[in-house]
């Protein structure tokens, strides 16, 4: 199917996440490789996600092309490194939120949503006009700005951010942001000040924050930094999701991040979580396969 476009005026001069590119992306493209408009890469109603998201029927996935990490590593590189899908309007894409709520979907699930957040931030505006009544959740990899952060809480309920460094050589090194640290703190601090602590209801999670951690080989000292920055920041407030999926097989030929985490590895922070008192999730080590990662 073919849907007219709409442009928002924010992308005449892009300044939507912290790279702040300046990028007029109506004629280029910047560093998170998105044109002006939206497109959309997947939608599916996903069960692999964290528990109280996927719940029994699934978790109303809209994968968006483009990232502004661009991670080594990353496993969704098809359409991070790529702009692969299909351009959509606002309006269009409010008919695909509309579609997932009527096939069932617990939430609205924004996966990479960042280069496109006027036109997110509008559809679902769109959306809860048409009776949109599911959470929706914003799926990031926690590298936004605090205006982001204010703009979507108007629409969002649940927050889903990545924590991945806690140092800043790391992040340079696999994601080309030396400022990542600082600028996830500042961004999850806005997240958790908005929402308040998780609440959820039988099962399902309505408003609150999950932030995730991947653990990565070979960086069990900074995960540990990261473990206890969560506790002393947010412990209480928000879930944490320990992640064993790495897939060594979607990282980029540079990268030299060649093995997937072992047992010792992921047990020791899962350890020392359970230490800190953080309520969350774990996975166990049949996660680490390509097959959990959506086909693009």
């Amino acid at each position: 199917m073919c849907y007219n476009t709409f442009v928002h005026k924010e992308y005449e001069k892009c300044t939507l996440c912290p790279r702040s590119c300046g990028t007029d992306r109506r004629n280029g493209r910047g560093y998170c490789g998105a044109p002006a408009e939206t497109v959309v890469a997947k939608v599916m109603l996903h069960v692999w996600e964290e528990p109280c998201i996927s719940g029994e029927r699934g978790s109303g996935a809209v994968f968006f092309s483009g990232c502004n990490l661009r991670c080594s590593f990353c496993q969704n590189r098809d359409i991070s490194f790529a702009t692969k899908g299909e351009r959509v309007s606002d309006q269009a894409l409010a008919e695909i939120f509309m579609r997932l709520q009527s096939d069932g979907a617990h939430n609205i699930n924004l996966v990479t949503a960042t280069p496109y957040l006027p036109a997110v931030t509008n559809a679902l505006r769109i959306a809860r006009d048409r009776g949109l009544e599911i959470p929706a959740v914003y799926n990031t990899g926690g590298y936004e700005t605090p205006e982001a952060i204010d703009a979507l809480a108007k629409v969002v309920d649940v927050w889903l951010p990545d924590f991945k460094y806690a140092d800043p050589s790391l992040s340079f090194k696999y994601s080309r942001a030396s400022d990542y640290p600082e600028v996830a703190l500042r961004a999850i601090d806005r997240m958790v000040e908005l929402s308040g602590a998780p609440v959820i209801e039988n099962g399902l999670i309505k408003r609150g924050v999950i932030l995730r951690y991947l653990v990565l080989p070979g960086q069990r000292r900074d995960g540990e930094t990261v473990l206890r920055t969560v506790a002393e920041r947010w412990g209480g407030k928000v879930l944490l999701s320990l992640m064993r999926q790495f897939t060594p097989e979607f990282a980029s030929p540079d990268c030299d991040l060649k093995r997937r985490v072992t047992a010792f590895e992921y047990n020791s922070l899962l350890n020392l979580a359970i230490s800190l008192g953080l309520d969350g999730y774990f996975q166990d080590a049949s996660s680490a396969v390509s097959s959990f990662t959506p086909a693009f």
